[in-house]
């Protein structure tokens, strides 16, 4: 079972490796600051295609971030 924990911290860690700060982020998208730390540290989750926008943003797969690859 895949919890929003492990998603969460897959995130992190994808956002530590891409060297980018939480507030270019939140840039990028189009989003608070704030927001962007919900999504890895509280129960708030991102639109399909705000999760699409990190990943490509990230440089990182889906699958890699929800623990199916």
């Amino acid at each position: 079972m895949i919890t929003i924990q492990e998603i969460q911290a897959r995130l992190r860690d994808a956002i530590k490796t891409a060297t980018i700060s939480k507030k270019e982020l939140a840039k990028r998208l189009g989003i608070n600051q704030s927001t962007v730390s919900k999504y890895l540290y509280l129960d708030k989750y991102p639109s399909l295609e705000t999760f699409a926008n990190l990943c490509e943003i990230l440089d990182v797969s889906a699958d890699d971030i929800l623990g199916l690859s």
